[in-house]
């Protein structure tokens, strides 16, 4: 009875483990895009910064360019700076508590495993 408990609860650790990697690894991947549309448009506007007031500028939409004042782009690059920043900070502070629900998970197995010898070598000949 108690070796069932031990193998229903190694296998939900297991579970968990899988989950959170997985959103660990989907956040990861965010924070990635993230970062590189921040770098999109902080060069786009180091780009847009140096041109006179009245240079001809156009937007991208699909393929096809529309002409925009260059206040315009600026205020629109701007805020994607910004919000991509928010978006950072939000997806930091979640792998942070997911790295944090792992390490977790981690300590609950090491303890079953140290608790039950017994069921690392199940473990051990399953995967075999």
């Amino acid at each position: 009875m108690a070796d069932e408990a031990n193998r229903t609860a190694f296998l939900e650790i297991q579970a968990s483990m899988i989950e959170l990697t997985g959103k660990l690894k989907q956040v990861q991947n965010q924070m990635r895009n993230k970062e590189g549309d921040k770098k999109r448009a902080f060069l786009t506007l180091e780009e847009l910064r140096p041109l006179p007031d009245d240079t001809n500028t156009y937007k991208s939409i699909g393929r096809t360019f529309v002409l925009e004042p260059k206040t315009v782009l600026e205020g629109e690059q701007e805020q994607k700076l910004k919000d991509s920043e928010a978006a950072i900070a939000s997806l930091q502070t979640s792998k942070e508590y997911l790295e944090k629900q792992t390490a977790e998970v981690e300590s609950n197995l090491r303890e079953l495993l140290q608790q039950e010898p017994g069921i690392a070598r199940q473990i051990m000949s399953m995967s075999m």
